[in-house]
């Protein structure tokens, strides 16, 4: 993709979200949430640049957790991460942007869009089962308002993952204790997770 191409990414209205049943943090009840946000005949391909700035669209975004022996992979996010409003924030989610190059790889776009934004972000060298576990969503902010997340468990047979992007720094396993004591330091979605899932 050239520096003059923009990215075209995967939405739905956020009115259909509402729809459905909305919700504030983490919700557990997947159903019918992923069938009916990921049907196609609901999602549309978007500029992005135009979608940051637009709360009548939600971005799906996969945010993919690794832990392994009851400890979580976290990063903090540098400076050279796409979405600018997070940067110096901790983080253990990996994920990002379902694009429309993910359209015609697979049966699904949205499956296609997390492999391929795991395999930018980091170098999983272990075995794994994963699970989806979640919706989240957060309006408290300019970058909840445009997002709505799905939250995927990996557990890892080792704790072998290392981050493939020079941005992904201060990389580390830890406890749930340690990063809950430590909480204020991350993204709100982060946040989240840790407090619903790890709490």
């Amino acid at each position: 993709m050239t520096s003059t191409t923009v990215e075209q990414i995967l939405v739905v209205p956020t009115s259909l979200f509402r729809e459905i049943g909305y919700f504030e943090g983490l919700s557990t009840n997947l159903q019918p949430y992923l069938e009916t946000l990921l049907d196609p005949i609901h999602t549309s391909y978007q500029p992005r640049d135009v979608m940051e700035a637009d709360p009548e669209f939600k971005q799906l975004i996969p945010y993919c957790i690794f832990q392994h022996a009851g400890e979580i992979f976290y990063y903090t996010r540098g400076g050279g991460q796409g979405e600018k409003r997070l940067h110096a924030k901790r983080s253990i989610g990996v994920g990002g942007h379902v694009s429309s190059v993910d359209e015609n790889q697979a049966d699904s776009p949205y499956l296609e869009g997390m492999r391929r934004e795991i395999e930018e972000e980091v170098h999983v060298e272990a075995p794994y089962t994963d699970r989806c576990v979640g919706m989240l969503n957060d309006d408290s902010n300019d970058v909840g308002k445009v997002h709505l997340g799905i939250v995927h468990v990996f557990d890892l047979e080792e704790p072998k993952i290392r981050p493939r992007e020079k941005d992904m720094l201060e990389t580390g396993f830890a406890s749930p204790e340690q990063l809950l004591a430590e909480i204020d330091q991350f993204e709100t979605w982060s946040q989240i997770c840790l407090k619903a899932l790890f709490s």
